[in-house]
């Protein structure tokens, strides 16, 4: 539980503020960044593509949980899940993850919710499981590959990209970015928790 010393903790009802709102601008802004960041690293390349959503994972926990910290209640993650999969269907990526990215949002905000937006390992599985949205497009290549490509091919990746890519993902890929995105996702939530730790206690606040 995370509180103020001698003071109420608020729960998670009430309609979000006008300031909620920036506060959601702001943090899918830098969810947005750090997302870009993994991406430019790796997704040029059809091989290390595959790394892209467990080291995107690695790098935005801490702007998740910080997130749920600053607004603990229903909407945040929801609203962020929204804004990150419009980006993402209108830059030309596979429809799937724009869908994914609303769905984990969702899942996420539930999640997170069952302990009221404060427990510390709710918030975590949270994130973990957000974590995971990638795949409403990676997971294609397994159930559609040509389906996939087709559609990534008409909204102007190249073919030889997506041909070196097809050819990359065999049966034991999709096992290992799963393993991939929760291994990462759980260090970089375990990392984003501690740093939320030591700014409570700089703050006052208790939390455990």
């Amino acid at each position: 539980m995370v509180g103020p010393r001698n003071a109420p903790v608020t729960g998670p009802a009430g309609r979000l503020t006008a300031r909620d709102l920036i506060t959601c601008g702001v943090f899918a802004a830098l969810m947005l960044f750090f997302t870009m960041v993994g991406g430019a690293l790796l997704a040029p390349n059809p091989v290390l593509t595959f790394a892209m959503p467990a080291a995107v994972a690695l790098l935005t926990g801490p702007v998740y949980l910080l997130l749920i910290a600053r607004v603990p209640r229903h909407g945040p993650v929801i609203i962020v899940g929204a804004v990150l999969g419009l980006i993402i269907f209108v830059t030309g990526m596979y429809w799937g993850w724009a869908v994914a990215y609303l769905v984990a949002g969702v899942v996420g905000d539930l999640v997170a919710g069952a302990g009221g937006f404060r427990s510390q390992g709710l918030n975590l599985l949270s994130f973990v499981l957000f974590s995971l949205n990638p795949l409403g497009s990676y997971a294609m290549l397994w159930i559609s590959p040509d389906a996939y490509a087709s559609y990534l091919i008409g909204r102007g990746t190249e073919q030889a990209y997506m041909d070196t890519m097809l050819a990359t993902g065999t049966g034991w890929m999709l096992p290992l970015m799963i393993a991939s995105i929760l291994g990462c996702a759980l260090v970089s939530g375990l990392l984003g928790r501690r740093l939320l730790r030591r700014q409570f206690e700089k703050a006052g606040v208790t939390a455990r």
